[in-house]
């Protein structure tokens, strides 16, 4: 299948779901539990269904070209990965709209790196779409990797989601001089090489999803997770990923928004009674 015959095929499933809009309303589908669904019902939205979107992508190994003594980020396998993660939120969010929601909450990335062959990948967001109640739906909806209660809490503090924004690095870490390993060989010490790779490919994934923040109005990011992968695209190779919740403050709340106790009606173990 060429990229035209799979762009011809999304736009005709995003066509059925504009078409079954128009139809005699469904049950909704969504990702939230059940306390999480009345909280977000109680800031005025409703679930309108599950969400996602993917892509596959042929990730290059990191360690290819690379000087075994020099540490550095594998720039092109970096811009790679954020590129596969984008175009999936983009389709997620494209679906979200044919469905007329205001936004999607929930959002989780996943990577599967066994089910395409070697140096294949496939990114997957999935999401709850949410429409505030009488609205239209938006052209571009918020999306925010937020759970339920997250949501509820940030509406009541006056704050709204704008999008959710991620940064990666791949970095590719120098291998050690015999010199090295044999003045640390039976001792108990840092390896200060890997550490410092370490502080830098963080470092750089953090403030690129700062930079992608910046871009998009938001005031700051909250419901920030940093995931590390070692060794995933290449030897000697971490990839670390930031991503989290832009937002922007739509309302001053008297109080500053306090949060409330939430009590969850989820059983530990599952079920609801």
């Amino acid at each position: 299948m060429t990229a035209d015959d799979a762009g011809a095929l999304a736009d005709r499933a995003l066509a059925r779901l504009q078409g079954a809009s128009t139809r005699s309303r469904l049950p909704f589908t969504c990702g939230l539990s059940v306390d999480e669904l009345l909280l977000v019902e109680e800031t005025g939205y409703e679930p309108v269904g599950l969400v996602g979107g993917s892509s596959v992508y042929t990730v290059a190994p990191a360690s290819r070209l690379m000087l075994p003594t020099v540490s550095r980020e594998v720039a092109d396998v970096s811009a790679a990965l954020h590129e596969a993660r984008r175009k999936a939120m983009d389709r997620l969010r494209r679906e979200a709209g044919a469905m007329g929601a205001d936004g999607v909450v929930g959002v989780r990335l996943t990577v599967d790196l066994e089910s395409w062959g070697e140096l294949r990948a496939e990114f997957v967001a999935t999401g709850t779409a949410v429409r505030a109640h009488g609205s239209r739906g938006q052209p571009t909806p918020f999306t925010s990797n937020l759970s339920g209660r997250d949501f509820y809490a940030l509406r009541r503090g006056g704050y709204h989601p704008v999008d959710l924004v991620m940064g990666a690095c791949v970095w590719h870490a120098a291998a050690l001089t015999a010199g090295r390993w044999l003045a640390i060989r039976g001792r108990n010490v840092e390896l200060a090489e890997y550490t410092a790779a370490l502080y830098a490919a963080r470092e750089l994934a953090m403030a690129r999803m700062s930079r992608e923040a910046a871009g998009s109005g938001a005031r700051g990011i909250v419901g920030v997770r940093i995931e590390e992968r070692p060794r995933a695209w290449g030897n000697r190779t971490v990839e670390f990923l930031a991503v989290g919740t832009a937002v922007t403050l739509v309302a001053a709340v008297p109080g500053g928004g306090r949060p409330a106790p939430v009590l969850s009606l989820d059983r530990p173990g599952g079920g609801t009674g």
